[in-house]
C-alpha cells in the first residue's frame, strides 16, 4: 500500500536510484524534521530521489507489544512530512507478519535495495530492523558495504529539556505542559474528527457545538481549550475555518459522557453548505483554559462558556492561518 507515492520511474533522476529517510516519523517533530530535511538535501546533491519510508500499521501494533494512540495518523503524517520538504515522497511499507520475519539482510536486500532502488540510506540513532529488531546502524552499514549502498544515522537532536521525540511529546500532552508540546513538535497538538450528532444540549443554551467522531490521536487531559479549527474539505487538505473553544471529556454537568467538542466563535453556517454533520474537522490545541467541571445547573454552565469564548477570542485574535487560497492553521 502507497500514499503519497509516485512511481520511481517517473523521471529519468530516478534510474540512479533513491535516498531513503526511514523511520515511524509519528507526530514529525523537530527531530524528525530535521532528519527528513537532511535526506533532501543530501539526495539533491548527489542526483537520486529523495523518499521518507514509513510503516502501515506502526510495527509494535503487529509485534503485540502495547501501543498508545498516535501523534498524527497516517494521512496526517504524510501531510507533514510532505509540507515539510516539498522535494521528498512517502512510501508506505505495510508492516505484516511477512515483513517482520525478514532478517536485516533480507530487509535490506529484498526491500531497500529491490523495491525501493536505495543508494544512501538516512536514519534515527536508534534505528533498529529485521526479525527481533536484531539489526542496528552498524548492520545497516555492514549490509550496505556489500548489496551497494550507504547508510549513516543523524545525531539525536534536542533542548536543554533532553531529546525531542515522540515519547517527550506524550509525556508533555499528559502533564498538560503545551508550551514543550509546541517546542518538540513546531506546533500544536490537533485532534482530528469526522461532525456527528450530539444530544443538541449545546443548540439550546447558545453555543452549539461540533462533535468530533472517530479521534485517533492522543487525547489531552479533561478540560477546555482554545483552539484554531481547519476543515478538510478533500482528503487531508485543510483550510482555515474558525477560532475556537474545545471541551475534551466527559461533560459532567449533563452527564453525556466521554467527547470531543468544539464551539466555533463567531461562526455562521454558510447557507449553501449547510449542517457541518459530516464534516472533517482538525482541531489545533493551542491553550488550556480550565479543568472540566460540574455547574449547579445549565445557566451557570451557560455563563462560563461565555467567559471561556472571550477569553478565547482574546488569546487568538493575533493568530493567522497559512498563507494561501486554502492554507490551514499549521
Amino acid at each position: 500500500m502507497a500514499h503519497g507515492f509516485s512511481d520511481l520511474m517517473d523521471t529519468p533522476r530516478a534510474t540512479a536510484g533513491t535516498l531513503c529517510a526511514i523511520g515511524n516519523f509519528d507526530g514529525v517533530h523537530r527531530g524528525h524534521v530535521e532528519l527528513l530535511r537532511r535526506a533532501g538535501s543530501d539526495a539533491e546533491q548527489i542526483g537520486l530521489r529523495a523518499l521518507a519510508v514509513t510503516f502501515d500499521p506502526p510495527p509494535a501494533v503487529v509485534l503485540g507489544r502495547k501501543t498508545p494512540a498516535a501523534l498524527t495518523p497516517l494521512p496526517r503524517k504524510i501531510e507533514l512530512i510532505e509540507s515539510a520538504v516539498p522535494a521528498i515522497r512517502v512510501k508506505v511499507l505495510t508492516f505484516d507478519r511477512s515483513l517482520s520475519e525478514l532478517t536485516p539482510r533480507e530487509f535490506a536486500e529484498r526491500v531497500l535495495v529491490g523495491d525501493l532502488g536505495a543508494r544512501k540510506v538516512l536514519v534515527g540513532q536508534n534505528f533498529r530492523f529485521g526479525k527481533g529488531r536484531s539489526g542496528d546502524l552498524s548492520v545497516l552499514v555492514e549490509l550496505g558495504q556489500t548489496l551497494g549502498f550507504a547508510a549513516a544515522a543523524m545525531d539525536i537532536l534536542g533542548d536543554e529539556r533532553g531529546p525531542w521525540s515522540s515519547t517527550r511529546v506524550r509525556q508533555s500532552i499528559a502533564a498538560g505542559d503545551w508550551a514543550d508540546v509546541e517546542t518538540v513538535l513546531g506546533r500544536p497538538h490537533a485532534l482530528t474528527g469526522d461532525v456527528v450528532r450530539g444530544d443538541q444540549r449545546g443548540r439550546l443554551i447558545g453555543f452549539p457545538t461540533a462533535n468530533l467522531g472517530g479521534v485517533e490521536e492522543v487525547l489531552p487531559p479533561y478540560g477546555v481549550y482554545a483552539v484554531l479549527t481547519d476543515r478538510l474539505d478533500r482528503p487531508e487538505q485543510a483550510r482555515a475555518f474558525a477560532r475556537g473553544v474545545a471541551n475534551v471529556g466527559v461533560r459532567p454537568t449533563v452527564g453525556a459522557g466521554p467527547s470531543v467538542e468544539v464551539h466555533l466563535l463567531d461562526f455562521d453556517p454558510d447557507p449553501a453548505g449547510g449542517e457541518l454533520y459530516g464534516a472533517r474537522l482538525r482541531i489545533h490545541l493551542l491553550k488550556f483554559l480550565r479543568a472540566e467541571q460540574k455547574f449547579a445547573n445549565l445557566d451557570a454552565l451557560k455563563e462560563q462558556i461565555a467567559r471561556d469564548a472571550d477569553a478565547a477570542r482574546v488569546l487568538l485574535a493575533a493568530k493567522n492561518p497559512i498563507p494561501g487560497p486554502a492554507g490551514g492553521w499549521y
